[in-house]
């Protein structure tokens, strides 16, 4: 029985060693999407410079918990919808340099993101700040 027991610990340590190494791998390759983002997409690089004003902003004008959050989250969904687009544009950009209707299709609806989270984003601001 501690056999057992032992070799369920044992187990269980390992697949926890295991996950913390496959997440700080994870966290790696995150960290070089980003900058990749920040170096060669113009649109990121704006995002994060407002960012960097909203941020402290948001926290600042904020009357509570709920509010912070709304005004500093609905900026960073900006952010991460422009990071999916700039994902898809760059996929659809490897594919090839042609013409194709389902190519256009597909960046058109990751622009269409990005504009419908910044909306969001004016429509949050000016409901909780005015």
């Amino acid at each position: 029985m501690d056999f057992r027991r032992n070799l369920e610990k044992e187990k269980i340590l390992n697949d926890f060693k295991a996950g913390c190494e496959r997440l700080r791998r994870a966290a790696g390759y995150s960290l070089v999407g980003l900058k990749a983002a920040f170096n060669n997409e113009q649109a990121f690089r704006l995002e994060v410079y407002i960012c960097c004003l909203a941020l402290p902003l948001g926290l600042w004008l904020g009357e509570g918990g709920v509010e912070k959050s709304l005004l500093v989250g609905s900026w960073v969904l900006v952010m991460i919808c422009e990071l999916f687009n700039s994902a898809i544009e760059a996929v659809v950009d490897r594919i090839g340099s042609e013409h194709h209707e389902l190519s256009g299709r597909a960046k058109d609806i990751a622009s269409a993101t990005v504009m419908l989270a910044s909306a969001l984003a004016a429509l949050v601001w000016i409901m909780l700040i005015f």
